[in-house]
Protein backbone atom coordinates (compact mmCIF):
# COMPACT_ATOMS: atom_id res chain seq x y z
CA UNK A 1 0.00 0.00 0.00
CA UNK A 2 1.24 3.48 -1.05
CA UNK A 3 2.22 5.80 1.72
CA UNK A 4 0.31 9.02 -0.32
CA UNK A 5 -2.62 8.76 -1.64
CA UNK A 6 -4.98 11.54 -2.89
CA UNK A 7 -8.74 12.03 -4.18
CA UNK A 8 -8.55 14.49 -6.82
CA UNK A 9 -11.80 15.97 -7.64
CA UNK A 10 -13.31 18.92 -9.63
CA UNK A 11 -15.95 18.88 -6.41
CA UNK A 12 -15.38 21.98 -3.88
CA UNK A 13 -15.20 20.47 -0.93
CA UNK A 14 -17.50 23.76 0.64
CA UNK A 15 -20.21 22.50 -1.29
CA UNK A 16 -21.05 19.49 0.42
CA UNK A 17 -23.87 19.27 3.34
CA UNK A 18 -23.51 17.93 6.57
CA UNK A 19 -23.41 14.33 5.66
CA UNK A 20 -20.40 15.05 3.23
CA UNK A 21 -22.66 14.99 -0.09
CA UNK A 22 -21.93 16.91 -2.94
CA UNK A 23 -24.55 19.73 -3.34
CA UNK A 24 -22.84 21.65 -5.36
CA UNK A 25 -23.45 22.12 -9.63
CA UNK A 26 -20.86 20.48 -10.95
CA UNK A 27 -21.93 17.25 -13.13
CA UNK A 28 -21.26 13.95 -12.59
CA UNK A 29 -19.83 13.23 -16.25
CA UNK A 30 -17.01 14.35 -17.82
CA UNK A 31 -17.11 18.20 -19.65
CA UNK A 32 -15.17 16.90 -22.00
CA UNK A 33 -13.01 20.05 -22.24
CA UNK A 34 -11.20 22.29 -19.71
CA UNK A 35 -12.07 20.10 -16.21
CA UNK A 36 -11.15 16.97 -18.19
CA UNK A 37 -7.98 18.21 -19.39
CA UNK A 38 -7.26 19.25 -15.81
CA UNK A 39 -7.44 16.15 -14.60
CA UNK A 40 -5.20 14.31 -16.82
CA UNK A 41 -2.68 17.55 -16.20
CA UNK A 42 -3.02 16.71 -12.60
CA UNK A 43 -1.98 12.14 -13.25
CA UNK A 44 0.92 14.06 -15.30
CA UNK A 45 1.92 16.02 -12.85
CA UNK A 46 2.10 13.63 -9.86
CA UNK A 47 3.55 10.93 -12.13
CA UNK A 48 6.69 13.03 -13.87
CA UNK A 49 7.59 14.38 -9.92
CA UNK A 50 7.01 10.71 -8.63
CA UNK A 51 9.40 9.79 -11.75
CA UNK A 52 7.28 7.15 -13.84
CA UNK A 53 7.22 6.80 -17.55
CA UNK A 54 4.74 4.02 -17.73
CA UNK A 55 2.38 2.31 -16.13
CA UNK A 56 0.89 -1.51 -16.10
CA UNK A 57 -3.03 -2.32 -16.79
CA UNK A 58 -4.09 -4.37 -13.99
CA UNK A 59 -7.67 -5.61 -13.71
CA UNK A 60 -8.67 -5.09 -17.69
CA UNK A 61 -12.99 -4.74 -18.33
CA UNK A 62 -15.06 -3.86 -21.01
CA UNK A 63 -18.52 -3.30 -20.43
CA UNK A 64 -20.76 -4.89 -17.47
CA UNK A 65 -19.40 -3.32 -13.88
CA UNK A 66 -16.55 -1.50 -16.50
CA UNK A 67 -19.12 0.81 -17.71
CA UNK A 68 -21.07 3.32 -14.88
CA UNK A 69 -23.51 3.58 -17.27
CA UNK A 70 -23.70 7.60 -16.81
CA UNK A 71 -23.23 7.78 -20.64
CA UNK A 72 -23.79 5.00 -23.08
CA UNK A 73 -21.01 2.94 -24.43
CA UNK A 74 -19.15 4.18 -27.94
CA UNK A 75 -17.66 1.71 -30.06
CA UNK A 76 -14.24 0.44 -29.08
CA UNK A 77 -14.79 1.13 -25.88
CA UNK A 78 -12.67 4.10 -25.94
CA UNK A 79 -9.77 1.59 -26.50
CA UNK A 80 -9.46 3.28 -30.55
CA UNK A 81 -5.57 3.04 -31.71
CA UNK A 82 -4.38 2.56 -28.18
CA UNK A 83 -3.29 -1.00 -28.59
CA UNK A 84 -2.26 -2.24 -32.00
CA UNK A 85 -3.29 -5.48 -31.65
CA UNK A 86 -7.31 -4.37 -30.63
CA UNK A 87 -8.85 -4.94 -27.48
CA UNK A 88 -6.22 -8.50 -26.93
CA UNK A 89 -3.94 -5.73 -26.45
CA UNK A 90 -5.87 -4.31 -23.34
CA UNK A 91 -4.72 -6.64 -21.13
CA UNK A 92 -3.64 -7.31 -17.28
CA UNK A 93 0.17 -6.58 -17.34
CA UNK A 94 -0.01 -4.57 -20.29
CA UNK A 95 2.61 -1.78 -20.05
CA UNK A 96 1.54 1.61 -21.44
CA UNK A 97 3.61 5.28 -21.39
CA UNK A 98 2.36 7.79 -19.72
CA UNK A 99 0.62 9.22 -22.29
CA UNK A 100 -1.32 6.22 -23.43
CA UNK A 101 -2.44 6.07 -20.14
CA UNK A 102 -3.59 9.80 -19.84
CA UNK A 103 -6.11 8.61 -23.14
CA UNK A 104 -7.17 5.53 -21.05
CA UNK A 105 -8.25 7.73 -17.96
CA UNK A 106 -10.03 9.70 -20.25
CA UNK A 107 -11.62 6.98 -21.47
CA UNK A 108 -12.82 6.18 -18.27
CA UNK A 109 -13.92 9.67 -17.17
CA UNK A 110 -16.34 9.82 -20.39
CA UNK A 111 -17.35 6.23 -19.36
CA UNK A 112 -16.79 4.87 -22.58
CA UNK A 113 -17.18 1.50 -21.21
CA UNK A 114 -13.45 0.25 -20.70
CA UNK A 115 -12.17 0.14 -17.00
CA UNK A 116 -8.44 -0.87 -15.60
CA UNK A 117 -6.74 -0.12 -12.73
CA UNK A 118 -3.10 1.79 -13.83
CA UNK A 119 -0.10 0.98 -11.24
CA UNK A 120 3.49 1.04 -11.12
CA UNK A 121 4.33 -1.46 -8.62
CA UNK A 122 5.25 0.47 -5.02
CA UNK A 123 5.40 3.75 -6.96
CA UNK A 124 2.44 4.66 -8.67
CA UNK A 125 -1.43 4.05 -9.31
CA UNK A 126 -4.06 5.79 -10.70
CA UNK A 127 -7.84 4.61 -10.10
CA UNK A 128 -10.82 6.17 -11.48
CA UNK A 129 -14.39 6.08 -9.79
CA UNK A 130 -17.46 6.65 -9.71
CA UNK A 131 -19.07 10.66 -10.72
CA UNK A 132 -15.63 11.67 -11.53
CA UNK A 133 -13.43 10.76 -8.54
CA UNK A 134 -9.99 9.98 -9.22
CA UNK A 135 -7.53 8.32 -6.85
CA UNK A 136 -3.75 9.03 -7.29
CA UNK A 137 -1.49 7.14 -5.25
CA UNK A 138 2.41 7.37 -5.01
CA UNK A 139 5.30 6.62 -2.60
CA UNK A 140 6.57 10.27 -2.35
CA UNK A 141 3.96 12.83 -1.08
CA UNK A 142 4.44 15.20 -4.37
CA UNK A 143 3.57 18.93 -3.32
CA UNK A 144 4.90 19.98 -6.49
CA UNK A 145 1.86 18.21 -8.50
CA UNK A 146 -0.27 18.89 -4.92
CA UNK A 147 0.27 22.83 -5.92
CA UNK A 148 -0.51 22.07 -9.62
CA UNK A 149 -3.48 20.49 -8.97
CA UNK A 150 -5.11 23.42 -7.04
CA UNK A 151 -3.74 25.61 -9.48
CA UNK A 152 -5.78 23.80 -12.22
CA UNK A 153 -9.02 24.54 -10.17
CA UNK A 154 -9.35 20.73 -8.49
CA UNK A 155 -9.41 19.66 -5.16
CA UNK A 156 -7.07 17.14 -3.78
CA UNK A 157 -7.70 15.34 -0.70
CA UNK A 158 -5.40 13.19 1.36
CA UNK A 159 -6.89 9.43 2.04
CA UNK A 160 -5.33 6.59 4.05
CA UNK A 161 -6.11 4.48 0.53
CA UNK A 162 -7.94 4.33 -2.46
CA UNK A 163 -11.33 2.69 -2.37
CA UNK A 164 -10.49 1.21 -5.53
CA UNK A 165 -7.27 -0.46 -4.57
CA UNK A 166 -7.46 -4.33 -5.35
CA UNK A 167 -8.83 -6.73 -2.93
CA UNK A 168 -9.48 -10.39 -3.83
CA UNK A 169 -12.79 -12.29 -3.19
CA UNK A 170 -11.11 -15.13 -1.20
CA UNK A 171 -6.91 -13.91 0.45
CA UNK A 172 -7.01 -17.31 1.14
CA UNK A 173 -7.78 -19.22 -2.05
CA UNK A 174 -4.79 -20.21 -4.44
CA UNK A 175 -5.48 -19.55 -7.93
CA UNK A 176 -4.62 -22.49 -10.67
CA UNK A 177 -2.16 -21.59 -13.13
CA UNK A 178 -2.08 -22.56 -15.98
CA UNK A 179 1.37 -24.46 -16.45
CA UNK A 180 3.17 -27.60 -17.23
CA UNK A 181 0.56 -29.52 -15.20
CA UNK A 182 -2.27 -27.86 -16.91
CA UNK A 183 -1.51 -28.00 -20.16
CA UNK A 184 -0.54 -31.88 -20.01
CA UNK A 185 -4.12 -32.47 -18.42
CA UNK A 186 -5.48 -30.34 -21.26
CA UNK A 187 -3.66 -32.67 -23.53
CA UNK A 188 -5.10 -35.77 -21.75
CA UNK A 189 -8.47 -34.14 -21.89
CA UNK A 190 -9.37 -33.63 -25.27
CA UNK A 191 -7.84 -36.91 -26.35
CA UNK A 192 -9.60 -38.59 -23.16
CA UNK A 193 -13.08 -36.84 -23.07
CA UNK A 194 -13.23 -34.34 -26.10
CA UNK A 195 -12.47 -31.41 -23.95
CA UNK A 196 -12.40 -29.17 -27.59
CA UNK A 197 -13.11 -25.82 -26.48
CA UNK A 198 -11.07 -23.48 -24.85
CA UNK A 199 -12.62 -20.29 -23.29
CA UNK A 200 -9.84 -16.91 -23.01
CA UNK A 201 -10.83 -14.43 -20.92
CA UNK A 202 -7.83 -11.33 -21.78
CA UNK A 203 -10.46 -8.88 -19.94
CA UNK A 204 -13.70 -9.43 -17.70
CA UNK A 205 -16.48 -9.81 -20.41
CA UNK A 206 -14.22 -10.27 -23.18
CA UNK A 207 -13.73 -13.43 -24.46
CA UNK A 208 -12.35 -15.31 -27.39
CA UNK A 209 -13.28 -19.21 -28.38
CA UNK A 210 -10.88 -21.55 -29.61
CA UNK A 211 -11.58 -25.07 -31.31
CA UNK A 212 -8.92 -27.90 -29.84
CA UNK A 213 -7.55 -30.51 -31.30
CA UNK A 214 -4.41 -32.88 -30.02
CA UNK A 215 -2.71 -31.23 -32.96
CA UNK A 216 -3.43 -27.10 -32.19
CA UNK A 217 -3.02 -27.13 -28.52
CA UNK A 218 0.69 -25.64 -28.46
CA UNK A 219 -0.60 -23.20 -31.55
CA UNK A 220 -3.59 -22.05 -29.77
CA UNK A 221 -1.64 -21.54 -26.37
CA UNK A 222 1.05 -19.35 -28.63
CA UNK A 223 -1.55 -17.07 -28.96
CA UNK A 224 -3.44 -16.29 -25.88
CA UNK A 225 -2.89 -12.97 -24.19
CA UNK A 226 -0.58 -12.59 -21.49
CA UNK A 227 -2.35 -13.46 -17.99
CA UNK A 228 -5.65 -14.43 -19.63
CA UNK A 229 -7.84 -16.30 -17.52
CA UNK A 230 -8.83 -19.78 -19.30
CA UNK A 231 -11.82 -22.51 -18.61
CA UNK A 232 -11.87 -25.71 -20.86
CA UNK A 233 -15.53 -26.32 -21.70
CA UNK A 234 -17.09 -30.07 -23.15
CA UNK A 235 -17.52 -30.12 -27.38
CA UNK A 236 -20.36 -28.06 -28.85
CA UNK A 237 -23.35 -29.78 -29.88
CA UNK A 238 -23.38 -30.64 -33.91
CA UNK A 239 -26.93 -31.13 -33.06
CA UNK A 240 -28.28 -27.46 -33.24
CA UNK A 241 -31.72 -28.14 -32.82
CA UNK A 242 -30.68 -29.31 -29.13
CA UNK A 243 -28.62 -26.46 -28.61
CA UNK A 244 -31.75 -24.33 -29.24
CA UNK A 245 -33.45 -26.41 -27.05
CA UNK A 246 -31.15 -25.32 -24.12
CA UNK A 247 -32.41 -22.04 -24.18
CA UNK A 248 -34.28 -21.72 -20.79
CA UNK A 249 -37.57 -19.42 -20.73
CA UNK A 250 -35.54 -16.59 -19.33
CA UNK A 251 -32.32 -15.82 -18.15
CA UNK A 252 -28.75 -14.20 -19.32
CA UNK A 253 -27.09 -17.00 -21.50
CA UNK A 254 -23.80 -17.02 -23.68
CA UNK A 255 -24.39 -18.82 -27.21
CA UNK A 256 -21.74 -20.20 -28.88
CA UNK A 257 -21.50 -21.25 -32.56
CA UNK A 258 -18.94 -22.57 -34.70
CA UNK A 259 -19.64 -22.05 -38.87
CA UNK A 260 -18.65 -24.36 -41.63
CA UNK A 261 -15.29 -22.14 -41.70
CA UNK A 262 -14.25 -23.23 -38.52
CA UNK A 263 -15.61 -19.37 -37.13
CA UNK A 264 -16.36 -19.38 -33.52
CA UNK A 265 -18.54 -16.41 -32.47
CA UNK A 266 -20.19 -16.24 -29.20
CA UNK A 267 -22.75 -13.52 -27.92
CA UNK A 268 -24.70 -13.02 -24.57
CA UNK A 269 -28.25 -12.67 -24.75
CA UNK A 270 -31.63 -12.39 -22.81
CA UNK A 271 -35.16 -13.77 -23.52
CA UNK A 272 -35.82 -10.68 -25.07
CA UNK A 273 -33.10 -12.11 -27.95
CA UNK A 274 -33.49 -15.76 -28.03
CA UNK A 275 -35.69 -15.65 -31.12
CA UNK A 276 -32.72 -13.30 -33.30
CA UNK A 277 -30.30 -15.66 -32.36
CA UNK A 278 -31.69 -18.64 -33.08
CA UNK A 279 -31.70 -17.86 -36.42
CA UNK A 280 -28.39 -16.75 -36.55
CA UNK A 281 -27.78 -20.16 -35.71
CA UNK A 282 -29.79 -21.57 -38.62
CA UNK A 283 -26.38 -22.23 -40.38
CA UNK A 284 -24.40 -23.35 -38.11
CA UNK A 285 -22.85 -26.70 -37.88
CA UNK A 286 -22.18 -27.00 -33.98
CA UNK A 287 -23.29 -24.36 -31.11
CA UNK A 288 -23.66 -24.79 -27.28
CA UNK A 289 -25.49 -22.49 -24.55
CA UNK A 290 -24.30 -21.49 -21.40
CA UNK A 291 -25.25 -19.85 -18.50
CA UNK A 292 -23.97 -16.42 -17.24
CA UNK A 293 -24.74 -16.83 -13.75
CA UNK A 294 -21.45 -18.28 -11.77
CA UNK A 295 -22.62 -20.90 -9.89
CA UNK A 296 -24.42 -22.30 -12.88
CA UNK A 297 -21.79 -21.48 -15.82
CA UNK A 298 -19.14 -24.77 -14.83
CA UNK A 299 -16.50 -25.39 -17.15
CA UNK A 300 -14.55 -28.71 -16.87
CA UNK A 301 -11.74 -26.74 -15.34
CA UNK A 302 -10.14 -23.30 -15.32
CA UNK A 303 -6.69 -21.37 -14.99
CA UNK A 304 -4.94 -18.64 -15.21
CA UNK A 305 -1.64 -18.10 -17.99
CA UNK A 306 1.41 -17.05 -15.39
CA UNK A 307 4.04 -14.87 -16.96
CA UNK A 308 7.07 -16.07 -18.36
CA UNK A 309 8.96 -16.78 -15.36
CA UNK A 310 6.43 -19.20 -14.03
CA UNK A 311 4.86 -16.57 -11.23
CA UNK A 312 0.89 -15.98 -11.13
CA UNK A 313 0.82 -11.90 -11.41
CA UNK A 314 -2.78 -11.86 -12.79
CA UNK A 315 -5.13 -11.41 -9.79
CA UNK A 316 -8.37 -12.17 -10.56
CA UNK A 317 -9.65 -15.52 -9.26
CA UNK A 318 -12.01 -18.04 -11.49
CA UNK A 319 -14.78 -19.27 -10.24
CA UNK A 320 -13.68 -22.84 -8.77
CA UNK A 321 -14.93 -26.23 -10.58
CA UNK A 322 -14.94 -29.51 -8.80
CA UNK A 323 -11.95 -30.29 -11.15
CA UNK A 324 -10.17 -27.08 -9.47
CA UNK A 325 -11.26 -27.74 -5.97
CA UNK A 326 -9.62 -31.34 -6.71
CA UNK A 327 -6.15 -29.59 -7.97
CA UNK A 328 -6.38 -27.43 -4.66
CA UNK A 329 -6.32 -30.55 -2.59
CA UNK A 330 -4.04 -32.28 -4.68
CA UNK A 331 -1.32 -30.18 -4.03
CA UNK A 332 -1.34 -30.52 -0.07
CA UNK A 333 -0.69 -34.25 -1.03
CA UNK A 334 2.85 -35.95 -1.06
CA UNK A 335 4.21 -39.46 -2.01
CA UNK A 336 4.79 -41.07 1.11
CA UNK A 337 1.98 -38.61 3.28
CA UNK A 338 -0.14 -40.76 5.69
CA UNK A 339 -3.85 -39.56 5.45
CA UNK A 340 -6.64 -40.72 6.80
CA UNK A 341 -9.94 -41.64 4.67
CA UNK A 342 -13.63 -43.30 4.98
CA UNK A 343 -13.85 -46.16 2.34
CA UNK A 344 -17.15 -45.42 0.07
CA UNK A 345 -17.11 -48.22 -1.93
CA UNK A 346 -15.63 -51.39 -3.58
CA UNK A 347 -15.66 -51.77 -7.33
CA UNK A 348 -16.52 -55.24 -8.66
CA UNK A 349 -13.54 -54.92 -10.36
CA UNK A 350 -11.57 -54.86 -6.48
CA UNK A 351 -10.63 -51.31 -6.28
CA UNK A 352 -11.47 -49.94 -3.30
CA UNK A 353 -12.72 -46.24 -3.16
CA UNK A 354 -11.31 -43.60 -0.16
CA UNK A 355 -12.95 -40.15 0.56
CA UNK A 356 -9.97 -38.14 1.83
CA UNK A 357 -11.07 -34.90 2.32
CA UNK A 358 -13.52 -34.72 0.02
CA UNK A 359 -11.28 -36.07 -2.66
CA UNK A 360 -11.80 -39.85 -3.69
CA UNK A 361 -8.86 -41.88 -3.84
CA UNK A 362 -8.23 -45.73 -4.81
CA UNK A 363 -6.63 -48.88 -2.97
CA UNK A 364 -5.65 -51.37 -5.67
CA UNK A 365 -6.08 -55.35 -4.48
CA UNK A 366 -2.20 -55.33 -3.68
CA UNK A 367 -2.47 -52.79 -2.22
CA UNK A 368 -4.67 -53.76 0.78
CA UNK A 369 -2.81 -56.31 2.63
CA UNK A 370 1.17 -57.53 2.60
CA UNK A 371 -0.95 -61.29 2.75
CA UNK A 372 -2.71 -63.07 -0.13
CA UNK A 373 -6.94 -62.09 -0.38
CA UNK A 374 -9.72 -62.93 -2.37
CA UNK A 375 -11.72 -59.58 -2.13
CA UNK A 376 -11.28 -56.06 -0.46
CA UNK A 377 -13.99 -56.94 1.73
CA UNK A 378 -11.25 -59.64 3.19
CA UNK A 379 -9.50 -56.50 4.68
CA UNK A 380 -12.01 -53.51 4.40
CA UNK A 381 -15.73 -52.82 4.22
CA UNK A 382 -17.85 -49.58 3.52
CA UNK A 383 -18.05 -46.56 6.05
CA UNK A 384 -14.84 -48.11 7.67
CA UNK A 385 -12.17 -45.49 8.48
CA UNK A 386 -8.25 -46.28 7.43
CA UNK A 387 -5.08 -44.77 7.58
CA UNK A 388 -3.34 -44.98 4.62
CA UNK A 389 0.14 -43.96 3.14
CA UNK A 390 -0.10 -41.54 -0.44
CA UNK A 391 2.20 -43.82 -3.05
CA UNK A 392 1.49 -40.98 -6.03
CA UNK A 393 -0.21 -37.73 -6.99
CA UNK A 394 -0.83 -37.57 -10.50
CA UNK A 395 -2.13 -34.28 -11.27
CA UNK A 396 -2.85 -34.89 -15.17
CA UNK A 397 -5.20 -37.49 -14.56
CA UNK A 398 -6.33 -36.45 -10.57
CA UNK A 399 -5.20 -39.54 -9.47
CA UNK A 400 -4.24 -40.76 -5.65
CA UNK A 401 -3.14 -44.30 -5.72
CA UNK A 402 -2.98 -45.21 -1.56
CA UNK A 403 -1.57 -48.14 0.26
CA UNK A 404 -2.93 -49.45 3.50
CA UNK A 405 -0.08 -52.07 3.41
CA UNK A 406 2.32 -49.52 3.75
CA UNK A 407 1.40 -48.29 6.78
CA UNK A 408 1.47 -51.99 8.39
CA UNK A 409 4.57 -53.83 9.89
CA UNK A 410 5.88 -55.66 6.67
CA UNK A 411 5.80 -59.85 7.63
CA UNK A 412 8.28 -60.86 4.82
CA UNK A 413 11.30 -60.05 6.61
CA UNK A 414 10.23 -62.64 9.52
CA UNK A 415 8.82 -65.10 6.60
CA UNK A 416 12.72 -64.77 5.12
CA UNK A 417 13.98 -66.13 8.68
CA UNK A 418 12.30 -69.17 8.48
CA UNK A 419 14.46 -70.77 5.41
CA UNK A 420 15.70 -73.81 6.37
CA UNK A 421 12.48 -74.41 8.48
CA UNK A 422 10.37 -77.45 7.51
CA UNK A 423 6.53 -77.28 7.28
CA UNK A 424 3.55 -78.94 6.54
CA UNK A 425 0.21 -77.27 4.99
CA UNK A 426 -2.42 -77.97 2.28
CA UNK A 427 -1.89 -77.76 -1.33
CA UNK A 428 -4.17 -74.63 -2.31
CA UNK A 429 -3.19 -74.34 -6.12
CA UNK A 430 -1.92 -76.67 -8.80
CA UNK A 431 0.01 -75.14 -11.50
CA UNK A 432 1.46 -77.36 -15.01
CA UNK A 433 4.61 -76.35 -12.69
CA UNK A 434 4.36 -77.36 -9.53
CA UNK A 435 2.36 -76.91 -6.38
CA UNK A 436 1.40 -74.27 -4.01
CA UNK A 437 1.35 -74.80 -0.54
CA UNK A 438 0.37 -73.02 2.45
CA UNK A 439 2.92 -72.56 4.99
CA UNK A 440 1.20 -70.50 7.85
CA UNK A 441 -1.96 -72.05 9.50
CA UNK A 442 -4.51 -69.06 8.80
CA UNK A 443 -7.16 -68.23 5.64
CA UNK A 444 -4.36 -65.26 4.55
CA UNK A 445 -1.45 -67.05 5.31
CA UNK A 446 1.77 -67.25 2.68
CA UNK A 447 1.87 -69.15 0.46
CA UNK A 448 5.23 -71.08 -1.70
CA UNK A 449 5.67 -72.97 -4.66
CA UNK A 450 6.73 -76.17 -4.76
CA UNK A 451 8.47 -76.80 -8.52
CA UNK A 452 7.59 -79.83 -10.08
CA UNK A 453 11.36 -80.72 -9.62
CA UNK A 454 10.81 -80.44 -6.44
CA UNK A 455 7.92 -82.82 -5.58
CA UNK A 456 8.68 -86.10 -4.00
CA UNK A 457 8.47 -88.63 -7.11
CA UNK A 458 7.09 -91.52 -4.13
CA UNK A 459 3.93 -90.03 -4.77
CA UNK A 460 3.18 -90.25 -7.90
CA UNK A 461 3.18 -87.04 -8.93
CA UNK A 462 -0.59 -86.98 -8.08
CA UNK A 463 -1.47 -84.13 -5.81
CA UNK A 464 -4.97 -82.81 -5.29
CA UNK A 465 -5.79 -79.13 -3.63
CA UNK A 466 -6.04 -79.79 -0.02
CA UNK A 467 -3.68 -82.11 0.53
CA UNK A 468 -1.14 -81.96 3.18
CA UNK A 469 2.28 -81.47 2.29
CA UNK A 470 5.53 -81.69 4.11
CA UNK A 471 7.90 -78.84 2.23
CA UNK A 472 10.79 -77.38 3.30
CA UNK A 473 11.28 -73.64 3.02
CA UNK A 474 14.52 -73.13 0.77
CA UNK A 475 14.22 -69.32 -0.68
CA UNK A 476 12.26 -66.42 0.07
CA UNK A 477 12.56 -63.89 -2.55
CA UNK A 478 11.84 -60.22 -0.74
CA UNK A 479 12.45 -58.34 -3.87
CA UNK A 480 9.64 -60.65 -5.72
CA UNK A 481 7.70 -61.36 -2.74
CA UNK A 482 8.27 -65.15 -3.54
CA UNK A 483 8.60 -68.65 -1.45
CA UNK A 484 10.14 -71.27 -2.95
CA UNK A 485 9.69 -75.09 -1.32
CA UNK A 486 11.25 -78.52 -1.61
CA UNK A 487 9.19 -81.72 -0.65
CA UNK A 488 11.81 -83.73 -1.66
CA UNK A 489 14.22 -81.53 0.92
CA UNK A 490 11.86 -81.88 3.69
CA UNK A 491 12.73 -85.72 4.14
CA UNK A 492 14.45 -85.19 6.89
CA UNK A 493 14.37 -86.54 10.56
CA UNK A 494 11.77 -84.50 12.58
CA UNK A 495 14.64 -84.09 15.45
CA UNK A 496 15.70 -81.85 12.90
CA UNK A 497 13.35 -78.86 13.19
CA UNK A 498 9.79 -80.54 11.60
CA UNK A 499 7.19 -78.31 12.04
CA UNK A 500 3.44 -77.67 11.20
CA UNK A 501 2.28 -74.78 10.11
Amino acid sequence: MLPYVYQVTKYDPADRDQHGHYIGAEPATSDRGPIEAAYLQAIAAFAEETGVDQLAIREPQIGGFAHFGLEPPVDGYGLADLFPAGLTGFHDGALVPVAASLELVRAMLRDNGAWCRLETEGAFTVHVGWDQYLYIGSNLPCEAALTRTRSLGLFPERLDASPYDFAPDDPLRIQRPADADFWARLHWAVSAYRATFLEETYAANASRWHSLTRDNIEAVRSRLAPRAQLAVWPDLLTDVAAAVAALPDEGLMEVIWEDEDGQITSTVVDETQFEAVTARLASACAAGVIPMYADERQPLFTAVLPDGDGLLRARWQTEPTPSDRDWAFLKTLRRGQVVTGTVTSIASFGVTFVDIGGFTAMINIPELSWRPIDHPSDVVSVGQQITAEVLDVDMVRARVPLSLRAVQDDPWPQVAQRIGQVVTGPVTKIVPFGVFVRIEDREDGFEGLVHASELDESTGGVVEIGDALTVKIIDVDLARRRIALSQTQARTPRHQGDRHS
